[in-house]
């Protein structure tokens, strides 16, 4: 016998159509959540931007207490200014573009070690937080409304 039967009972080894498309559908699938997972929304902007603005405060409030001069921190047109410290020290930019001040007050920063209760109101597309200390603490980042 030559190893041939009489019914074929060959399979073509590969794989088959829907195979593939199961595949490549798991794939698709994959490469939208992971794009979901890295996108940066405003939310998370805004906090990022909060964060980081109270965390400034507090190094400018430390700074005034050790040079024992007033620093004051003011909103400006596509940022911010810490007065009373070098140019230069700290950032004066925000990190998104288009992240604005709500209320253009003054925050006063020290030298004192016990300041007013204070806070600024940030916003980003139409989202909004407060970055406030009650002059003892440290600043925070609240949702807008709290106390």
């Amino acid at each position: 016998m030559n190893g041939f039967s009489g019914t074929s009972d060959h399979r073509t080894r590969g794989f088959t159509l829907l195979e593939l498309l199961v595949v490549i559908a798991l794939i698709a699938i994959a490469s939208a959540s992971v794009s979901f997972a890295f996108r940066d929304s405003s939310d998370t902007q805004l906090q990022r931007e909060a964060d980081r603005l109270a965390a400034l405060l507090d190094s400018a409030r430390s700074r005034s207490r050790t040079l024992g001069m007033p620093v004051y921190w003011r909103a400006v047109p596509g940022g911010f200014r810490f007065e009373g410290l070098p140019l230069g020290t700290l950032p004066e930019r925000w990190l998104v573009d288009g992240t604005t001040v709500v209320n253009n007050g003054v925050l006063i920063l020290g030298p004192e070690p016990i300041l007013a209760r204070q806070g600024t109101v940030i916003a980003l597309q139409g989202r909004r937080l407060l970055v406030a200390t009650d002059g003892v603490r440290p600043f925070v980042v609240l949702p807008v409304g709290a106390p």
